[in-house]
Order: C-alpha cells, then structure tokens, then sequence
C-alpha cells in the first residue's frame, strides 16, 4: 500500500501523502499550495471553498467563526484529505489543536500539518493588498488570539513565511523530505 502512494516527485524525492498547510489568514496558504502542488505531484485544494456561506457571510460581515461554525468545514478537509490513494495538499487555518485532531481523525494517519509562521505586520500588509478575498484583514487579531501552534507530539513543521515563495516553498520540502527519512510511519508515504 504505502509503495503505490510513494511515487517520486518532480525534485526526485518524496513527501506525505496528506499535506496539510496551515496558519492564520495571510500566511500564504492559497498561494503555497496552488504553487507546491504540481512540483509533488498533488491535488491541491483551497480550504476556503469548503465553507458554508453562512461562515463566508459572517467573515464578509467581520465576525470571527466559532467552534461551532468550524466542525462542518474541518469534518470536509478531513474527508478530503482521506479520497483516495492520491497525494493531496489542502490549506485550512486549522489555528486550534482541537482543530487539527479533528481533521486527523476524519482523514486517518498519515496526516502532516505544515505551519506556516510569520509575523503580524508581514502578514496584515499581505492581507491589506490583496482583493477578493472574504477575510477582512480587522479579523487577523482574532486569529491570532485562536492560534495554538503545532505541539511536539503533533505530526508536523514549521516554516517562516517571511522569505520570497520559491524559498519557501523549498524550506517546505527539505523540512519535509528529513521528516520522512527520519520517519518509521509509512501511513506518511
């Protein structure tokens, strides 16, 4: 089973089958994944497209999601990462650890959760010049209020956002690449 998922990427390695890209709104999500993807062969998919509109509403209106809101949406990440034998990466805030088990126990093992960090001003100026998007940049705090980074205990990374995306996204692979030479758990594979 884990033979057939790990397939070589396009830089001749290997990484986890269930990539999860993760941190507050800003952090570069959407614009990792859509660019990470295709260098590791994977599906990739916005987080944001699973949301009730009723969660869109209420972040158009300025109003920060509860727990409640968030179950539906993380319990379709879950399943998402879960389809099939194909690699795939999904970004979702997934700020709190409850969050997290959440997807892990819809989606199984396997699951890798790659944190991206940054500073507040980084991050608020990205949201500022950005259009389209539903988050107004005013609910940045409130994310951050939610925030519980990833534990030692939790599957994952952590990389700094401050750098141009072509780092970071290769900062993501050989972070991800030594996790799985240092890794006995092929449900990663």
């Amino acid at each position: 089973m884990a033979e057939k998922a790990a397939q070589a990427d396009a830089w001749g390695g290997y990484v986890p089958k269930r990539i999860v890209l993760m941190g507050v709104s800003g952090s570069g999500k959407s614009s990792i994944g859509r660019a990470f993807a295709p260098l590791v062969q994977a599906c990739y998919f916005d987080g944001d497209s699973f949301h009730p509109q009723s969660n869109i509403d209420k972040m158009t209106e300025g109003a920060a999601l509860k727990d409640e809101d968030r179950w539906p949406w993380l319990k379709k990440v879950g399943e998402t990462l879960a389809s099939g034998d194909r690699r795939v990466i999904v970004s979702c805030s997934a700020l709190k650890r409850i969050y997290r088990d959440c997807i892990r126990d819809v989606a199984g093992s396997g699951v890798v959760f790659v944190y991206l960090s940054g500073n507040r001003e980084l991050l608020a100026s990205r949201m500022s010049s950005r259009s389209g998007h539903f988050m107004p940049e005013f609910l940045l705090d409130s994310q951050y209020a939610d925030l519980q980074p990833p534990e030692k205990d939790e599957t994952s990374i952590t990389v700094d956002v401050i750098l141009p995306i072509e780092i970071v996204i290769r900062n993501i692979y050989e972070k991800l690449q030594s996790m799985i030479r240092l890794s006995v758990n092929t449900a990663l594979l």
